[in-house]
């Protein structure tokens, strides 16, 4: 019975490529394949004190998947991208761009931000790699939402409405979903290094 419902669930609610929309898949050949682009290093505007990676840049098929986790609860394509997640790792591993066996810690979001979307994408993704994974972080449900915001009003939007409730020992790398002037990364990182922790580097599924 499970799989007739499944099945005609498809037929009602055929699946649509997380990244580009094409019908008939959750992610498709063309978007895989340009999700598997390797990571690079990316400078945003304000300092993060220590360096960014970015998976690639905020357009298809990076943003269709971010939006689909986040806007359309896609809970499905977050176990798909903490599988890209680990690729990129195991890269700049590889490559010595960041220490091996550092453990995750997601960005912070709103509570009731992350109720809404079926659980937090970003630490979906980082849960999903199969990487120790730390969720200390939190913003106060009162926090405006970022995106609207310039530089400074980011920064200052920030300013005390960041949480966090311990500090993991050894390198540590904060996952974000999308970097716009790196104010987010910027205020964990500094929070971290107030706090005695040893963030190593930031990893971001896309850059905008």
């Amino acid at each position: 019975m499970t799989g007739l419902a499944h099945h005609l669930g498809e037929l009602l609610f055929p699946r649509a490529c997380a990244g580009c929309a094409a019908p008939g898949y959750l992610l498709c050949p063309t978007c895989k394949k340009r999700l598997a682009t390797p990571p690079f290093q990316h400078t945003p505007n304000l300092t993060v004190h220590v360096p960014v990676f970015t998976l690639g840049t905020y357009d298809a098929p990076h943003r269709g998947v971010i939006l689909a986790m986040k806007e359309k609860k896609n809970l499905a394509v977050r176990r798909h991208i903490g599988a890209v997640l680990t690729a990129a790792l195991d890269y700049l591993e590889a490559r010595g761009d960041i220490i091996p066996g550092a453990h995750l810690i997601p960005a912070p979001t709103r509570p009731s931000a992350a109720r809404a979307r079926g659980g937090d994408p970003v630490s979906a993704v980082c849960h999903a790699s199969g990487r120790p994974t730390h969720d200390v972080f939190s913003l106060l449900d009162a926090t405006p939402d970022q995106a609207s915001l310039d530089e400074s009003a980011r920064r200052r939007n920030l300013s005390g409405n960041v949480q966090l409730s311990a500090v993991p020992q050894g390198p540590l790398i904060v996952v974000d979903d999308v970097v716009t002037t790196g104010a987010t990364l910027q205020a964990v990182v500094e929070k971290l290094l107030a706090h005695g922790g040893n963030p190593v580097a930031c990893v971001v599924l896309a850059a905008a």
